[in-house]
């Protein structure tokens, strides 16, 4: 678990994450404003996780950035605790925060994550 929480300190400034962890599961929470459940992938492969994200951004009419903060993509692979497994993972999108549900067990080789809007 170590090894993921180091991981999550490394993501960009921009980018805020949480993990969770409960008897039976480890609860993988990470900010991607203007996110949906369409425009996220994840999935587990060799012992990580693996998350693809891209954000829909609409400018108001007229305007154009001056500067910004947040990058368009995501793409990060986090190490999975030793305990954790992606058979039976789940995964959801509510107002820009992906939820990733991944079970305790003996790690699979790899695994895709469905993503539902919650």
């Amino acid at each position: 678990m170590s090894a993921l929480r180091d991981a999550l300190r490394e993501l960009p400034d921009a980018v805020y994450a949480d993990v969770l962890e409960s008897d039976d599961a480890y609860l993988l929470l990470v900010d991607l404003p203007g996110a949906t459940s369409e425009t996220v992938d994840a999935r587990v492969e060799r012992g990580r996780v693996i998350i693809e994200a891209r954000r829909e951004k609409d400018l108001p009419a007229g305007f154009e950035y001056v500067e910004e903060e947040r990058s368009l993509f995501l793409d990060v692979e986090l190490p999975l605790p030793p305990d954790a497994t992606g058979d039976g993972a789940k995964g959801s999108v509510d107002q820009g925060v992906l939820e990733l549900r991944l079970p305790k067990q003996t790690a699979a080789p790899s695994a895709t994550i469905p993503i539902d809007e919650a």
